[in-house]
Protein backbone atom coordinates (compact mmCIF):
# COMPACT_ATOMS: atom_id res chain seq x y z
CA UNK A 1 0.00 0.00 0.00
CA UNK A 2 1.32 3.39 -0.74
CA UNK A 3 0.54 5.94 1.89
CA UNK A 4 0.86 10.11 0.85
CA UNK A 5 2.17 11.77 4.44
CA UNK A 6 1.62 15.17 4.90
CA UNK A 7 3.02 16.74 8.00
CA UNK A 8 3.03 20.90 8.78
CA UNK A 9 3.13 20.56 12.39
CA UNK A 10 5.31 23.65 13.08
CA UNK A 11 7.98 25.08 10.54
CA UNK A 12 8.34 22.43 8.24
CA UNK A 13 5.91 21.67 5.08
CA UNK A 14 7.04 17.96 4.54
CA UNK A 15 5.50 14.78 2.16
CA UNK A 16 6.54 11.84 1.88
CA UNK A 17 4.95 8.52 0.22
CA UNK A 18 5.62 5.55 2.18
CA UNK A 19 4.98 2.04 0.82
CA UNK A 20 5.02 -0.40 3.82
CA UNK A 21 8.42 0.15 5.70
CA UNK A 22 10.02 1.78 2.71
CA UNK A 23 10.10 5.23 1.73
CA UNK A 24 9.74 6.52 -1.54
CA UNK A 25 10.17 9.93 -1.57
CA UNK A 26 10.58 12.93 0.83
CA UNK A 27 10.46 16.49 0.52
CA UNK A 28 10.75 19.12 2.98
CA UNK A 29 10.43 22.77 2.85
CA UNK A 30 12.01 24.03 5.79
CA UNK A 31 10.62 28.00 7.39
CA UNK A 32 14.61 28.49 9.11
CA UNK A 33 14.91 31.32 7.06
CA UNK A 34 11.53 33.18 7.45
CA UNK A 35 11.46 32.37 11.69
CA UNK A 36 14.99 33.06 11.62
CA UNK A 37 14.74 37.25 12.22
CA UNK A 38 12.54 36.71 15.34
CA UNK A 39 14.52 34.03 17.10
CA UNK A 40 11.17 31.88 16.99
CA UNK A 41 8.66 30.51 15.59
CA UNK A 42 6.07 32.50 14.59
CA UNK A 43 2.96 31.16 14.19
CA UNK A 44 1.58 33.52 11.30
CA UNK A 45 4.47 33.11 9.35
CA UNK A 46 4.54 29.32 9.53
CA UNK A 47 0.50 29.14 8.54
CA UNK A 48 1.64 31.87 5.49
CA UNK A 49 4.38 29.62 4.33
CA UNK A 50 2.63 26.22 4.50
CA UNK A 51 0.11 28.29 2.60
CA UNK A 52 2.84 28.72 -0.40
CA UNK A 53 4.44 25.56 0.47
CA UNK A 54 2.09 22.80 0.37
CA UNK A 55 1.23 22.20 -3.04
CA UNK A 56 5.21 22.16 -4.39
CA UNK A 57 6.07 20.19 -1.44
CA UNK A 58 3.44 16.87 -2.60
CA UNK A 59 3.83 17.87 -6.17
CA UNK A 60 7.30 17.22 -5.99
CA UNK A 61 6.89 14.05 -3.98
CA UNK A 62 4.13 12.58 -6.38
CA UNK A 63 6.64 13.48 -8.94
CA UNK A 64 9.68 11.82 -7.83
CA UNK A 65 7.79 7.97 -7.49
CA UNK A 66 5.59 8.75 -10.75
CA UNK A 67 1.94 8.06 -11.59
CA UNK A 68 0.94 10.39 -9.77
CA UNK A 69 -2.06 10.31 -7.22
CA UNK A 70 -2.95 7.21 -9.35
CA UNK A 71 -0.26 5.94 -7.53
CA UNK A 72 -1.49 6.49 -3.84
CA UNK A 73 -3.49 4.28 -1.67
CA UNK A 74 -4.18 6.27 0.80
CA UNK A 75 -3.39 9.61 2.86
CA UNK A 76 -2.23 9.84 6.18
CA UNK A 77 -1.69 13.40 7.61
CA UNK A 78 -0.16 15.18 11.35
CA UNK A 79 -3.54 15.65 13.38
CA UNK A 80 -1.84 17.07 16.23
CA UNK A 81 -0.34 18.71 18.51
CA UNK A 82 1.29 21.76 16.88
CA UNK A 83 0.46 25.22 15.36
CA UNK A 84 -2.96 25.32 15.13
CA UNK A 85 -2.52 27.28 11.79
CA UNK A 86 0.09 25.15 10.54
CA UNK A 87 -2.05 22.01 11.22
CA UNK A 88 -4.83 23.51 9.17
CA UNK A 89 -3.06 23.90 6.04
CA UNK A 90 -1.69 19.96 5.60
CA UNK A 91 -5.29 18.57 7.40
CA UNK A 92 -7.62 20.59 4.47
CA UNK A 93 -4.54 19.67 1.92
CA UNK A 94 -4.81 16.15 3.05
CA UNK A 95 -8.57 16.14 3.29
CA UNK A 96 -9.44 17.38 -0.21
CA UNK A 97 -7.28 14.94 -1.71
CA UNK A 98 -8.70 11.90 -0.05
CA UNK A 99 -12.28 13.51 -0.78
CA UNK A 100 -11.61 14.42 -4.58
CA UNK A 101 -10.13 11.05 -4.72
CA UNK A 102 -12.18 8.47 -2.42
CA UNK A 103 -9.12 7.41 -0.77
CA UNK A 104 -8.90 6.78 3.20
CA UNK A 105 -7.31 9.13 5.33
CA UNK A 106 -5.87 8.34 8.87
CA UNK A 107 -4.86 11.24 11.24
CA UNK A 108 -1.42 10.52 12.61
CA UNK A 109 -0.30 12.01 16.29
CA UNK A 110 2.84 13.75 15.87
CA UNK A 111 4.95 12.53 18.48
CA UNK A 112 3.90 8.83 18.25
CA UNK A 113 5.22 9.16 14.81
CA UNK A 114 8.13 10.40 15.92
CA UNK A 115 8.15 7.19 17.87
CA UNK A 116 7.69 4.93 14.72
CA UNK A 117 9.80 6.63 11.86
CA UNK A 118 12.73 4.63 13.31
CA UNK A 119 10.68 1.45 11.46
CA UNK A 120 10.93 3.21 7.89
CA UNK A 121 14.08 1.66 5.82
CA UNK A 122 15.41 4.89 4.11
CA UNK A 123 18.43 3.03 1.79
CA UNK A 124 17.41 3.59 -1.90
CA UNK A 125 20.54 1.36 -2.91
CA UNK A 126 19.25 -1.86 -1.25
CA UNK A 127 22.39 -1.89 1.04
CA UNK A 128 23.53 -2.44 4.74
CA UNK A 129 21.14 -3.48 7.36
CA UNK A 130 18.09 -2.07 8.63
CA UNK A 131 17.70 -2.50 12.54
CA UNK A 132 14.78 -1.46 14.10
CA UNK A 133 13.78 -1.57 17.76
CA UNK A 134 12.32 -4.72 19.26
CA UNK A 135 8.80 -4.00 21.29
CA UNK A 136 8.63 -3.47 23.61
CA UNK A 137 10.88 -0.44 24.39
CA UNK A 138 11.55 2.83 26.35
CA UNK A 139 12.02 6.02 24.24
CA UNK A 140 13.07 9.51 24.81
CA UNK A 141 11.12 11.75 23.01
CA UNK A 142 12.30 15.69 22.58
CA UNK A 143 10.02 17.35 19.49
CA UNK A 144 10.03 21.25 19.77
CA UNK A 145 8.14 22.22 23.40
CA UNK A 146 7.21 18.53 23.29
CA UNK A 147 9.40 16.23 25.38
CA UNK A 148 8.23 12.69 27.11
CA UNK A 149 9.23 9.44 28.28
CA UNK A 150 7.34 6.75 26.40
CA UNK A 151 7.01 2.82 27.10
CA UNK A 152 5.97 1.28 23.26
CA UNK A 153 4.15 -2.13 24.26
CA UNK A 154 2.99 -2.67 21.08
CA UNK A 155 2.41 -0.11 17.54
CA UNK A 156 -1.06 0.34 18.90
CA UNK A 157 -0.07 0.39 22.75
CA UNK A 158 1.76 3.68 23.05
Amino acid sequence: MRVLGIESSCDETAAAIVEGERVLADVVASQIAVHAPYGGVVPELASRAHVRNIAPVVEQALAEVGGGLDAIDAIAVTRGPGLVGALLVGLSTAKAIAMVRGLPLVGVDHLVAHLFAVYLDRRTDGSGEHRVPELPFVALLVSGGHTALYEVRAHDDV
